[in-house]
């Protein structure tokens, strides 16, 4: 499968990235802010929040494979924050 990629508005409220699939997914995350303490936090469930997760600093990008059936879901402590997605099934 070919490369995917996307832009996601996370808020503090959590949001679904990537919903379940019947495959392995290679993930790249980049947090898109520029300003220092603008991090984003990433979990496994819908109840991901800035406590539980593992967070991204900004400009900063992770990398990460993702089981069948999980899902992805991201939070921050404040505004808006723009989190940049790249994956593709491995």
């Amino acid at each position: 499968m070919a490369l995917q990629t996307k832009q996601v508005t996370v808020g503090t409220a959590a949001v679904q990235v990537l919903g379940q699939n019947m495959n392995r997914i290679q993930v790249l995350l980049h947090n898109a802010q520029k300003s220092s303490n603008e991090y984003i936090w990433f979990g496994g469930a819908a109840t991901v929040t800035t406590s539980t997760g593992a967070h991204i600093d900004n400009a900063d990008t992770y990398q990460l494979i993702i089981q069948p059936g999980n899902e992805l879901w991201a939070v921050t402590n404040s505004g808006t924050k723009t989190l940049h997605v790249l994956w593709q099934v491995v």
